[in-house]
């Protein structure tokens, strides 16, 4: 969705409104919640269906994001190593393809070498064997390390001067304060503000579910060779 200036200056007049004409502070813009993200699978349907049987649909059990839910059904991934992981959380509504998200620790468990890719870009990425109470499948792509990103209204990039595909820093505060480089930015309708990193990030910063981190300005030579100018377009300085 393109932003034009007449949309970014009604936001911003919106914004002004609700604040008593007060703007928000440069820390209050920063500030972003974090949204912990276990091992799970998206499915297609016909996979729902190999899994659990004909005609078989997901059954919601908590409300996320937008359209996205929590099923009730898990399954049971496996890997080279032939040692399973149980009870992988199946999220819905069904996709067009099918995708396992694991952290780097479970590829240890499992055998796999996947990429750290943003979600929907399996194109090359690890195989996986998925196991349902109806049946099996192997899949010969699909399973990927879930980049760090962070979901935001057209509003929330606006107002910060940001848009989908970006890449920003983060840091967390805490007796373990890391700082994440090359966060990508995605912006929809459907979202609202959340950062989202798997359990072996939230880990190793000592953060869980509703911390709040800050985005940062970038302090790194931008991996296209641009140093402080990117010249890819890809990278926010």
């Amino acid at each position: 969705m393109e932003i034009s200036q007449e949309m970014i200056a009604a936001i911003v007049k919106n914004v002004l409104n609700a604040t008593g004409g007060q703007s928000p502070s440069t820390d209050e813009l920063n500030a972003v919640p974090v949204g912990v993200s276990n091992r799970h699978i998206h499915l297609t349907q016909t996979d729902v269906e190999k899994l659990f049987g004909a005609g078989y649909q997901l059954t919601v059990a908590k409300p996320l994001m937008g359209d996205d839910f929590a099923a009730k059904e898990t399954v049971t991934i496996v890997g080279p190593s032939l040692k399973p992981i149980e009870n992988v959380r199946v999220l819905g509504p069904v996709r067009k393809h099918t995708q396992v998200e694991i952290s780097r620790t479970d590829t240890f468990v499992l055998r796999v070498n996947p990429p750290v890719r943003a979600s929907g870009d399996i194109a090359g990425s690890a195989p996986l064997t998925i196991i349902g109470p109806k049946g099996v499948l192997t899949i010969p792509e699909g399973c990927i390390i879930a980049n760090r990103h962070i979901h935001m209204t057209p509003a929330d990039a606006a107002a910060r001067g940001l848009k989908d595909g970006d890449y920003v820093d983060v840091v967390t505060g805490g007796e373990r304060r890391t700082r994440f480089y090359d966060v990508q930015i995605r912006v929809s309708d459907k979202f609202r503000l959340e950062m989202h990193i798997d359990t072996d990030d939230a880990n190793a910063a000592g953060i869980g579910q509703g911390a709040i981190v800050h985005i940062a300005k970038k302090d790194h030579e931008c991996k296209c060779g641009g140093g402080g100018e990117c010249k890819c377009g890809k990278h926010k300085h």
